[in-house]
């Protein structure tokens, strides 16, 4: 006697396309849980009121006029690490390596700072900053998209090496340059004449800010109506259609990736020269990896990312500020912050598709 196959209890199925006011929903009920589980988690240890554990989140943010600005500031530098990668993903070129991007687009303003200082007035100065950041950023960009045109090379262990090799080479010039000797590090570049700072605009915030603007309005353009954005498109959706439609594919990945680079140079180049005055293996901060995700939930639009943006530097620096409230370290910080993020890019699976559990498949086949 044959035994009918064992049903599993539950089935995953694709969705059909999701409106965008669900999708939202999906989205929003996510961070909603999220900031629940973290109330929970931190009034667990702490004794704290939950509410008082929010209220410290927005404190973290947006508590006074500096907090304000600064949270702004980290999330111009955010929006446009996420903004550059964001035409490499779009023609499915998954390029890892924004970090090292901006890593070399810091050291190539750092180097200018260092080594011509004091040999050349300060606007050719800013010059050569200009040019050493983004030429060294657009040359970090350039190398993996030449092996993969070339040799057909896996993008995404070719970025992701050369984020490696670009903290390595910053380790090592952070030694010659150190500042005093033995001490590790560079300090702060040119402090007496301030050669190479970048010009403040209204304050010490606002240059980053207007940047990511104008990158913002730029990428927006270039994605959506230029012929290049259009070819990066077609390039996306099957490059065997692009070389049927007579579109280069090597000089477009090429060319992106350069694009690419070199705003991840211009990152960089705020970073030293208009925010921090030095450099450390660790002046990125992460959000060349971090923009990967920004900008892959807001499914490659540059308007969408200053929301996704917004968010993450929102939850960062509230999780940071419950640290300092409650005593915590930064660890349990970071803690947050992870939960945080799993449920933002957990969600997405569930806009993605659907679970149908056995009595409610076998509902909708009587159907």
């Amino acid at each position: 006697m044959n035994k009918a196959p064992h049903e599993p209890l539950f089935h995953v199925t694709k969705r059909d396309e999701l409106s965008p006011v669900k999708a939202w929903t999906i989205r929003i009920v996510a961070i909603l849980l999220s900031l629940v589980l973290c109330g929970i988690i931190t009034a667990c240890l702490t004794g704290e009121n939950p509410f008082s554990v929010y209220g410290s989140i927005f404190d973290g943010a947006f508590g006074s006029e500096r907090k304000i600005w600064i949270t702004f500031q980290n999330l111009s530098i955010l929006l446009i690490i996420s903004l550059a990668l964001t035409p490499a993903f779009k023609m499915q070129f998954w390029n890892i390596g924004g970090e090292g991007q901006a890593l070399m687009g810091a050291l190539g303003a750092a180097a200018v700072m260092i080594c011509l200082g004091d040999k050349v007035s300060n606007g050719v100065l800013i010059l050569l900053m200009i040019l050493a950041s983004v030429g060294l950023g657009a040359l970090w960009g350039l190398i993996p998209a030449l092996l993969k045109a070339k040799w057909n090379t896996n993008e995404t262990l070719s970025t992701l090496m050369m984020n490696y090799i670009a903290t390595q080479l910053v380790a090592y010039y952070v030694i010659v340059w150190e500042v005093p000797k033995g001490s590790g590090n560079i300090g702060i570049i040119n402090p007496q004449t301030e050669a190479g700072w970048l010009p403040q605009v209204y304050n010490r915030y606002l240059l980053p800010i207007i940047v990511a603007i104008i990158i913002t309005i730029f990428i927006y353009i270039y994605q959506n109506y230029t012929k290049h954005g259009y070819e990066i498109a077609v390039v996306g959706e099957s490059r065997n259609t692009a070389r049927y439609a007579g579109i280069n594919v090597n000089k477009v990945i090429i060319r992106t990736m350069i694009l690419s680079g070199a705003l991840c140079g211009v990152a960089g180049l705020l970073l030293v020269g208009g925010i921090n005055h030095t450099l450390t293996t660790t002046i990125a901060g992460g959000e060349g990896f971090t923009g990967v995700m920004v900008s892959w939930l807001a499914k490659f639009n540059p308007i969408a990312m200053i929301a996704t943006s917004l968010l993450i530097v929102f939850m960062n620096r509230g999780a940071g500020q419950i640290s300092t409230n409650f005593g915590l370290n930064q660890s349990f910080a970071d803690i947050l912050t992870g939960i945080i993020l799993f449920f933002i890019i957990g969600c997405e699976f569930f806009i993605r598709y659907r679970i149908s559990f056995r009595s409610s498949a076998r509902k909708e086949e009587k159907a």
